[in-house]
């Protein structure tokens, strides 16, 4: 809601903009809407008061991206300047003049003006850098950090105190003035011109210039006039004004002092800015007596208004806004400023798409559209009173789930904008409770797979409170990208882009990504260009070598440096060519075309290679009758052997003719090629793809990236969908779906669910080793399907809640790389099936078995078998036993499901056959085959399901009946006035019993108990058997009573041997219990006669008329069982016994015997090993002593000879010297 009230200051001012028409009133009201939307919008403290809110964005629709800026940064800042902003230059002064130039107070600032504003009229965006005031108390930093800042800016002549945003217009790498032309040089000096050399013993430094580095500012608050209480400073005015004609340079330093006086004395809203340029305009001014101007100008009548507007048109001079410009450094520019502004033109853009949502309560519908035009949505009026309903931080947020999809050659941008609507507080109070996790939206975007369930990393995130936008760079190629977003009430998600793309759900984009991308056509259309031109140049002498070597270039890979890789890859490039050519046809080729390919392949060996079963060129040789079931002899394979070396030589030579241009065979082979080749035209893409796809799948080294499209291919699927409709049962476990599918080949298969149940299950079970698949938080995670002869089986379980919508259908996708896709075992996915439901009351027992049911089967069906208790934390094991083996198994808590199973039929006789032959006791077996006996048993495990004092007495009292069951002679039918039994209700008598025997099993709930529901307040249990709709006559359940059975068919038969034996029985027993109880009422009426006298003696006397109640105690667990069955101690069994005691003991015996003599014998090794080792050592010694004497010896002797030969060269020189003396 915005009043018409206008703020005016105290000279009659108006602090609102406003036009030349004094009587307008909607650019001041909108002012008004728009300051205190901006006011109150729900930002966060470090985002300063206007947080995301811009008023461009508003009035004019521009998206705006909001880019930090960063010292080290610096470089990416200018080079985006550089790209996106006008350069400043010089004008070339050897071009001539076409324009005349007006003086300037700063000499070349302007000198390329006509350029700049042809330039400003082309701009697809606008840059403005925005400073806001600094938060310092998170950080003691960033007092420093605000002093600086303040600094920089007040040598610019900006303000911290006043925060804006200042447009970018231009950049400028040069000086502001062009440097003065040199001097000529005369031609003679330019001959040879003299170095000059400066002789010098120290080092040499190049000098490093500061490269010119300028960002031209615009701002309406640049030089802001600092006004007085009463007025402009002319002081300060003049200094200015001469300091920028003198200098020019706009540079002006405000004083803290001077700020503060402005800040103290006017408001910012009301000073006006400067105007730099010459020609000045008069001051507007709206006043207060404005306000009273008759209002019967503004409702005069039409043709007054029509005959006045073109007046004012004419005489009216157009007022353009006054923006002060200056020169930044850009190291000085990181300082001043915190963010970039970068205001985006939409329309600029051809291709966009549109997103909205809103939350229920505020519409009923969400608004969603995606085209290639412009798309706007809007609210009611009415939503604004929503809005403060809705304003609870507590509330559930808005999320939403797109894709994106974007191919192309090159690389590709988008523009990404994303609106949000926030929880808004009137009162402070009511701000503070709006909790900070709802005051800003978040969306996010980063690559998706449908193929792999590991997540990558985000590649965008957009975090706002109004409305932001970013730049999402991506490179060549096929990208998919999902985006999350979040918002407390609605959001709005625009994006924009000059390269199409699709934007949308999963269903419009899945379709997408069927086909090959565009770089995965390009190189395979490239590979098939090379390819035609070698065969249309093939008669060309010339033309020939350059078609090959450009073929080699298209298809060789450039990773591929070996000469045996080139080869390999040489090999499969060519059976791709063979294999398209057969594809292309739909047929095997003929001799002539076989040969024409081998030629033009220049590979003889290439029909030597295997090829696939099923495909065109796959041909089964026929062998003559005579060779049928015989094996060759040597002789005949050494003459095949030589006949096909003949037969090699004359085709490589046949080859090398028909392959040489100029040739009669060349010129046929041609024609040849010419006329196969015409089909593969007819559908040069699907070619392309079929020749490139062979040639990436059957290289050898498989993983290896041969081309860049293969960086695409993990976008690439295929699915096909399988879509069943929901049974509308309430509160109750279902099977929704239960297919086979066959896979033909080894391939990637992502099963996903579509439901509008949440808790819906899926299984896949492999039919050949019967084992389930993993999942990861139920949910079954990618695998690779191995081909097998069952196939697998796909179960969808679920739990129908109260609610279902009407028509709802459970849908499946299966995305695979490539086709084919597994396959349906038949046409139709069917949901109907038969369930065969048991219900019944939990009895503790002493192996911990819940129930035990026989399933009988006819034909082979196929089964799954679920349990569920009515505890959910109990734990429970469900198997399936065949002749008591179990089969397979399956555990879970509360719940447990078996997904499939297939019964196998009995060949010879049924369940009952088997039950007449064991009675009769012998079995028999048809065949030698074994006959199957499947049992399905649930199991408690560790103890997990405690029961209550009042549960265990409903046990016992279950436990009764059962006994009461199984007696032939009833206690009833002898004491019929006895109340120990439960109600009348929970009892049948053997003649219903025998009545809901012929029922079929899967109508009684009980099987023997109760036909009426079960009380759900005791501990019950529910077991379901689910078998196809069509196959519920194949197939029996019923409880295994064979025990049962058994007791009571043995004592049937004691019966009818001696008949009243069973009532004699019980008048025996009941006669003993009567003694029992005789003896201890009167032991008992002694005891209390003897401690509490005559007064108590009628009470004890009543308490004795009573039976005694003996109670069920349970002892099995204290005794020490060594068999199953208990067996009668007697002598012969006590002497066996006795007998395998004393054998026993007399092998403990025997065995310690020999331990003993182990042990001594050990103890004489082990001396006898002392003992070698000291002669061993003894004789190591001896050896080295006398290796040690006859080394001493062979030294003497040396020494000896030494001293011997030295004494004799001694006498020998003094020889010489004694003859002459003794002359």
């Amino acid at each position: 809601m915005v009043d018409d009230y206008m703020p005016f200051d105290e000279e009659n001012n108006l602090l609102l903009p406003a036009s030349t028409c004094q009587t307008e009133l909607w650019p001041m009201l909108l002012a008004k809407a728009l300051i205190k939307v901006a006011n109150t919008n729900a930002v966060s403290d470090s985002c300063g008061e206007m947080g995301d809110f811009t008023f461009i964005h508003t009035l004019t629709g521009w998206i705006p991206e909001i880019r930090p800026v960063k010292a080290a940064d610096l470089g990416k800042i200018w080079d985006f300047l550089q790209d996106t902003v006008p350069i400043f230059t010089h004008l070339d002064t050897s071009l001539p003049e076409t324009m005349p130039q007006t003086e300037d107070p700063a000499p070349g600032r302007d000198s390329s003006k006509s350029q700049y504003e042809q330039e400003k009229s082309t701009m697809e965006v606008v840059v403005c850098a925005s400073y806001y005031p600094f938060q310092p108390q998170d950080s003691s930093f960033g007092f420093g950090y605000m002093a600086n800042s303040s600094e920089v800016l007040r040598q610019y002549g900006l303000s911290l105190l006043y925060s804006h945003i200042a447009l970018l217009t231009r950049t400028r790498s040069c000086q502001l003035e062009a440097p003065p032309q040199p001097p000529p040089v005369p031609q003679w000096k330019l001959i040879r011109q003299r170095k000059e050399t400066v002789i010098t013993d120290e080092p040499r430094k190049l000098p490093l210039s500061k490269p010119e580095q300028f960002i031209e500012v615009a701002s309406p608050f640049l030089s802001y006039c600092i006004r007085s209480s009463v007025g402009l400073i002319p002081e300060l005015e003049a200094k200015q004004s001469a300091q920028k004609r003198s200098n020019g340079s706009p540079l002006v330093s405000i004083t803290e002092k001077e700020e503060t006086d402005c800040r103290e004395g006017q408001e910012p809203a009301a000073a006006e800015p400067l105007n730099e340029t010459t020609n000045g305009t008069d001051e507007i001014k709206v006043t207060a007596e404005d306000r009273k101007k008759d209002d019967d100008d503004i409702s005069s009548d039409g043709q007054k208004s029509a005959t006045v507007e073109p007046v004012t048109e004419e005489t009216s001079v157009p007022v353009e806004p006054l923006l002060q410009k200056t020169w930044v450094e850009l190291d000085d520019f990181a300082k001043c400023f915190q963010t970039l502004v970068v205001f985006h033109k939409p329309q600029i853009y051809p291709h966009h798409s549109h997103k909205s949502h809103l939350k229920s309560t505020m519409s009923k519908t969400a608004a969603s559209s995606s085209s290639t035009g412009s798309s706007t949505h809007s609210l009611s009026v009415g939503s604004l009173h929503v809005i403060s309903a809705v304003a609870n931080p507590e509330c559930p947020e808005v999320r939403g789930t797109y894709y994106l999809c974007l191919d192309s050659m090159q690389p590709s941008q988008i523009l990404i904008s994303f609106s949000v609507l926030l929880v808004w507080g009137d009162a402070a109070e009511e701000k503070k409770e709006i909790s900070a996790a709802c005051r800003a939206a978040v969306l996010t975007a980063q690559p998706h797979s449908w193929k792999s369930v590991h997540s990558q990393l985000p590649v965008l995130i957009i975090k706002t409170t109004s409305s932001k936008a970013a730049m999402l760079s991506l490179p060549p190629g096929r990208h998919v990208l999902s985006f999350h977003t979040k918002a407390v009430l609605g959001y709005h998600v625009h994006l924009c882009s000059k390269t199409p793309f699709v934007f949308g759900d999963e269903e419009t984009v899945m379709s997408q990504l069927t086909k090959e991308s565009a770089r995965f056509t390009e190189q395979a259309l490239s590979i098939l260009q090379a390819l035609t031109r070698v065969v249309t140049s093939f008669s060309d002498e010339h033309g020939q070598p350059l078609a090959r070597r450009a073929l080699k270039e298209a298809h060789c890979a450039q990773n591929i440096n070996t000469a045996l890789g080139k080869w390999q890859h040489q090999k499969v490039f060519n059976s791709a060519v063979y294999h398209m050519l057969c594809e292309s046809l739909g047929r095997k080729l003929t001799a002539e075309e076989r040969f024409a390919l081998l030629a033009l392949t220049a590979d003889p060996s290439l029909l030597n290679s295997g090829f696939k079963k099923g495909s065109p060129a796959y041909a089964v040789p026929k062998l003559p009758e005579n060779w049928r079931d015989r094996q060759p002899s040597d002789v005949e394979v050494k003459a095949v052997t030589i006949l096909q070396a003949g037969f090699r030589r004359h085709l490589v030579r046949e080859i090398l003719t028909a392959s040489k241009p100029g040739t009669k065979e060349n010129l046929r082979t041609s024609k040849v090629l010419f006329d196969m080749w015409s089909k593969v035209e007819t559908d040069a893409d699907k070619h392309a793809i079929f020749l490139l796809r062979y040639v990436i799948e059957n290289h050898l080294e498989k993983e290896a990236n041969l081309y860049p499209c293969q960086q695409d291919e993990w976008t690439k699927i295929t699915f096909a969908d399988y879509s069943v409709s929901l049974q509308d049962t309430a509160n109750s476990w279902v099977l929704v779906f239960r297919e086979v599918f066959l896979v033909p080949e080894e391939m990637l298969v992502v099963p996903k669910v579509y439901s509008p149940i949440p808790n819906c299950l899926l299984h896949v079970i492999n039919n050949d080793t019967g084992e389930e698949l993993d999942m990861v938080f139920n949910k079954l995670v990618p695998n690779v399907y191995q081909p097998n002869k069952l196939g697998y089986t796909f179960i969808a379980e679920a739990i129908i809640p109260e609610s279902l919508p009407v028509g709802a259908k459970w849908r499946m996708r299966l995305i695979s790389s490539r086709e084919p896709l597994p396959k349906l075992s038949r046409d139709v996915p069917l949901n109907k099936f038969s369930v065969k439901e048991f219900q019944d009351y939990y009895i503790p027992n002493e192996k911990y078995v819940i129930c035990r049911y026989f399933v009988q089967v006819t034909t082979d069906v196929q089964g799954t078998i679920q349990f569920q208790t009515s505890t959910s934390d109990v734990l429970i094991s469900l198997s399936i036993l065949d002749q008591e083996k179990k089969v397979v198994s399956n555990t879970g808590k509360g719940h447990v499901v078996i997904p499939v199973f297939c019964f196998l039929a009995n060949k010879a006789f049924s369940y009952t056959d088997e039950m007449s032959q064991k009675q009769n006791g012998y079995t028999n077996q048809s065949n030698g085959v074994k006959d199957h006996k499947y049992v399905v048993q649930a199991e408690v495990l560790y103890k997990s399901w405690k029961l209550n004092g009042s549960q265990l007495d409903f046990v016992h009292t279950l436990r009764d009946m059962e006994k009461n069951e199984m007696r032939v002679h009833k206690l009833e039918d002898s004491k019929p006035s006895s109340t120990a039994g439960p109600p009348k209700s929970n009892r049948k008598g053997e003649g219903d019993k025998d009545k809901e025997k012929e029922k079929p099993a899967a109508v009684s709930k009980s099987g023997s108990r109760q036909e009426k529901s079960l009380d759900l307040t005791k501990p019950h249990w529910t077991l379901r058997v689910v078998s196809d709709k069509s196959k519920a006559e194949s197939i029996e359940v019923k409880k295994d009573r064979e025990r049962v059975e058994e007791i009571i068919s043995i004592k049937n038969a004691w019966e009818i041997a001696e008949p009243g034996r069973s009532a004699k029985a019980l008048q025996s027993r009941l006669q003993f219990l009567n003694q029992i109880q005789q003896q201890g009422s009167a032991e008992t009426s002694e005891q209390a006669a003897s401690t509490s006298g005559p007064d108590t003696s009628t009470s004890n006397q009543k308490l004795t008329d009573h039976a005694p109640i003996f109670l069920n105690m349970d002892f099995t667990h204290l005794i020490r069982r060594q068999k199953d069955v208990p067996v009668v101690m007697d002598s012969q069994l006590e002497e066996i016994r006795q007998r395998e005691r004393l054998e026993k003991i007399q092998s403990y015996r025997l065995v310690g015997d020999i331990i003993l003599e182990q042990q001594k014998q050990q103890e004489l090794n082990r001396k006898e090993l002392m003992r070698q080792q000291l002669e061993t050592w003894e004789d190591i010694q001896a050896a080295q002593r006398q290796r040690y004497e006859t080394l001493l010896g062979a030294y003497e002797a040396f020494c000896s000879r030494e001293m011997e030969a030295e004494k004799k060269e001694q006498e020998e020189e003094q020889a010489p010297g004694e003859a002459p003396h003794a002359v």
